[in-house]
């Protein structure tokens, strides 16, 4: 089963009254949307708020959706229409650096990697938010740990990361999901008081 046959049978589940595929969904792409959204909107806590916006108005226009573009590239164009009102909202500039848009809805900037904007100050703080995270991850509980270093630092699938915990996938997800909630909330006022920020 392909991913997109995969999301397809989750959104017709959450059309069925099941509340937890929609879960499924959200954990799927939570981090790609959030990752979307710090190109547009520097405050993690808005990029929080944001993306929660959208993910509640992707759940209210499911009916609407009749699968002719994968679930993703629906759930991007909405995440980024909630970007946009928000940023008009709250009297924020539009982000004015062009964003390219690949087949999986992933984005980068033209700009990136054109110049280096290394400083001092932002050594420092990179070197803050390395630690910040190494330790937040060594404060897991072990399941989570696993489930979180397999995936980010070895870079394995769901499918392997599940074979080798003896575990469902759906277990892996949420155990992923539960480590990068705890590395965020870790991570958040490190960010906050981040010297390099100029926003």
């Amino acid at each position: 089963m392909s991913e997109r046959e995969v999301d397809l049978a989750l959104v017709e589940r959450v059309r069925r009254g099941d509340r937890h595929a929609f879960d499924l969904l959200v954990i799927k792409y939570q981090r790609k949307i959030m990752r979307l959204l710090s190109r547009m909107i520097h405050d993690p806590a808005d990029i929080e708020d944001v993306a929660q916006e959208a993910f509640v108005k992707a759940y209210r226009a499911l009916p609407q959706f009749r699968g002719d573009s994968a679930f993703y590239t629906w759930l991007y164009r909405i995440a980024i229409n909630t970007a946009r009102n928000w940023q008009a909202a709250n009297f924020r500039r539009p982000t004015t650096v062009s964003v390219l848009e690949n087949e999986e809805g992933e984005t980068f900037d033209q700009i990136d990697g054109l110049s280096d904007q290394s400083t001092p100050e932002s050594m420092m703080a990179s070197r803050q938010i390395a630690q910040t995270v190494n330790e937040a991850i060594e404060a897991l509980p072990e399941d989570l740990r696993t489930a979180i270093v397999l995936r980010e630092i070895e870079g394995m699938s769901y499918e392997d990361i599940a074979s080798t915990m003896q575990c469902p996938i759906g277990t892996v997800r949420s155990r992923i999901f539960r480590a990068r909630e705890a590395i965020a909330s870790r991570l958040r006022p490190v960010m906050e008081h981040d010297p390099a920020r100029r926003w």
